[in-house]
């Protein structure tokens, strides 16, 4: 990872004597995959906006490389922005919509064809030079609006939920090209979307907001499995939350037994957030088990069945191959390894019990979805 490129500090925003952002702090590397994730209204999209010079905060800092640019205009700073509406030219062809920029910069001609014939083999366009960007796929005008960004040589690439209008299996295969382009061109992406795996897949690190704060900042694999709170927790992958009570160094006692873990460093009885990741469960015979439950509900999932199983009237999700009928009486066992334990926050008690799971998937509400809500 390079040094750092940009810092936020305390950056707060207010619409209406509403608070957008509340105290960010937050510095940016050189050449990384950065990505603000949270859900819609969290203010992930007010902060690409201020740093791309769209907004300027109420308070608080922006530097780049060093120097304050709160009042730099958009065009004076070295960042550009793809949104998830393309803004693409329909009257040019794919070659003149790259070139714009470079053309309005009164470039020489001959270094405005090498720029687009790089970028065109960047983003695999070769051979669409001249086909019309309304005849092209949304992936490949995708692929259009970040030539036209990059080909001006940005130190910085803003994108606000650029694959929010494509089809599942198109975003999967975009969010490889788009890691690939990074790494290609080595300069820095920050990233804005509320979908966790695309965060998770593609990020160097990972932002999570909520309500205008950060609740956690990390690489992909220490937010999911080192998650702050009850929220972040929650929000990155599926989580069965508990109360639990910390009785010393390594044992968490709930359901009224107690367990071994692998945290530490809490006071002794210090009431927490006990999270158990579904897919961190096995079951095991009843006479074998940790806990005994019953099965409420089971849902074919493909690659493995979503099963409902409740606790003592808590209701938990598991994550397993192994079916596993409605009414059946079913054991778990916990290793210490599959328990993790967090402080008690403002999130605590309201994630994490499945009573009104629905196995509904998310991309209906998503097609179209953006975070206009949020300026």
């Amino acid at each position: 990872m390079g040094k750092e490129l940009i810092r936020l500090t305390n950056l707060t925003m207010e619409f209406d004597g509403e608070t957008v952002l509340d105290g960010i702090n937050l510095y940016i590397n050189d050449h990384e995959f950065l990505t603000l994730l949270g859900p819609s209204g969290c203010g992930k999209t007010t902060t690409l906006r201020i740093i791309g010079g769209f907004l300027t905060p109420t308070a608080g800092e922006v530097l780049f490389d060093g120097q304050k640019i709160n009042d730099l205009p958009p065009y004076r700073r070295k960042i550009n922005t793809v949104f998830q509406r393309y803004a693409l030219f329909p009257h040019l062809d794919v070659y003149d919509n790259i070139a714009f920029g470079l053309r309005i910069a009164k470039l020489d001609p001959m270094e405005i064809d090498r720029r687009v014939q790089e970028m065109l083999d960047i983003v695999s366009l070769r051979g669409f030079e001249n086909r019309k960007v309304t005849q092209l796929s949304g992936g490949q005008q995708q692929r259009v609006a970040i030539a036209r960004a990059l080909v001006n040589q940005p130190k910085v690439l803003l994108l606000d939920e650029p694959l929010g209008a494509l089809d599942l299996r198109l975003r999967k295969d975009m969010q490889n090209e788009l890691k690939r382009i990074q790494q290609a061109m080595g300069i820095t992406f920050i990233y804005v979307t509320h979908d966790q795996e695309e965060a998770l897949s593609m990020s160097d690190t990972i932002v999570v907001m909520d309500k205008g704060r950060i609740q956690q900042i990390g690489r992909p694999e220490d937010i999911y499995n080192e998650p702050k709170n009850a929220f972040v927790a929650d929000f990155i992958g599926e989580s069965n939350i508990l109360d639990g009570v910390m009785l010393e160094d390594y044992v968490v006692e709930f359901f009224g037994r107690k367990f071994r873990c692998l945290d530490k460093g809490f006071s002794p009885r210090e009431p927490v957030d006990v999270v158990i990741r579904p897919e961190d469960i096995d079951f095991v015979p009843p006479a074998e088990a940790d806990l005994t439950g019953t099965v409420t509900g089971i849902t074919f999932k493909g690659m493995q069945y979503d099963i409902i199983v409740d606790f003592k009237g808590f209701k938990w999700l598991i994550q397993t191959t192994d079916y596993q009928s409605v009414g059946q009486r079913v054991g778990i066992r916990l290793n210490p390894e599959d328990i993790h334990v967090m402080k008690k926050s403002e999130y605590s008690g309201l994630f994490g019990d499945y009573s009104s799971y629905s196995a509904e998937y998310d991309e209906i509400d998503e097609v179209g979805e953006d975070d206009s809500d949020e300026a």
